[in-house]
């Protein structure tokens, strides 16, 4: 598969090489585009609604609706113009938005045959994503055409996609991390409180987004049932638990001090905390904490977190 950093300019046609451009330009590490995937997998889940996480949870429909939702995403993102008869002019190109969840299942309308098509996939599941450029031209795509006259990339098509990211990072999905056990107990329970509370403590040390929070609660005032005003702060101190928030800097500080993933302003991560028997750890409320050892029985109260 061909890769355009390691191609010479002459080598590619000097349309898909300024458009790869500017998108290197509008996005240098991919982290723009990374959040359109993101939160493209959120919406279609509708997790607060309908309490889905998977991608096989979904209908039929929703699953074909999931490239339009990138498309339009990925224009707020970044601000493209439209095309005359493609989704996007970028660096005054018509280019094409197609996004398949397989490598290479892109379904390419007669209207991009002879233009560029920018090609995405990914897997939630996987915590993966690929983005890459590829001009549609006779002898790129299939010449069996369906129904509705749209063709693939053959062989040689995917074999010419000029790759901007692959298998680039994807924020995870924590309930596809998760053991299915794990899953199942935090559904199990009937409250949202209470499966807002076990998902803090089966997803202890790892990176849990708001949209998951929803997701559990499946209710509107969801973040609420983190907070410690009757929330799983407040529920899992006396198990010596822990939970932080990225949006303030003490507490992403304590992460770091702890040895925990660093949590975004969007994001949480819980740890169960035992009192350090010298001054390393965290310094939280006045002592040292240091996280509890798998088998190690917590003797008391996890500390006050102060939201500054």
């Amino acid at each position: 598969m061909t890769n355009y950093d390691d191609l010479d300019q002459t080598d590619l046609d000097p349309a898909l090489a300024e458009v790869a451009e500017e998108l290197r330009r509008l996005d240098p590490d991919g982290s723009s585009w990374a959040k359109v995937v993101r939160h493209t997998y959120d919406v279609i889940y509708a997790g607060q609604e309908t309490g889905r996480y998977r991608w096989d949870q979904l209908m039929k429909t929703e699953k074909t609706h999931f490239g339009t939702l990138f498309e339009i995403f990925a224009q707020r993102e970044f601000g493209f113009e439209g095309g005359d008869s493609t989704d996007y002019r970028i660096a005054g190109h018509e280019v094409d938005a197609k996004w398949s969840q397989s490598y290479g299942g892109w379904m390419l309308p007669p209207e991009v045959f002879g233009k560029l098509a920018l090609v995405a996939t990914g897997s939630d599941l996987e915590a993966r994503w690929s983005l890459g450029l590829v001009r549609v031209s006779a002898t790129a795509r299939r010449e069996g055409v369906n129904r509705d006259k749209k063709s693939q990339l053959n062989q040689y098509g995917r074999d010419r996609i000029c790759w901007l990211w692959r298998d680039a990072p994807l924020r995870p999905n924590v309930l596809l991390q998760l053991p299915p056990t794990e899953v199942d107990t935090i559904f199990s329970y009937k409250a949202g409180t209470a499966r807002t509370n076990q998902l803090f403590r089966s997803a202890e040390a790892m990176i849990v987004h708001r949209n998951i929070v929803a997701t559990v609660s499946r209710q509107l005032d969801a973040q609420k049932r983190v907070r410690n005003n009757g929330g799983a702060r407040q529920a899992l101190a006396p198990e010596g638990y822990i939970i932080l928030s990225g949006t303030y800097n003490s507490q992403v500080k304590i992460a770091k001090d702890l040895g925990l993933p660093i949590p975004l302003p969007d994001e949480y991560v819980s740890a169960r905390v035992v009192q350090s028997e010298d001054s390393r750890g965290a310094f939280i409320d006045g002592k040292f904490w240091r996280r509890a050892r798998p088998d190690e029985i917590t003797s008391g109260p996890a500390p006050t977190m102060k939201s500054q």
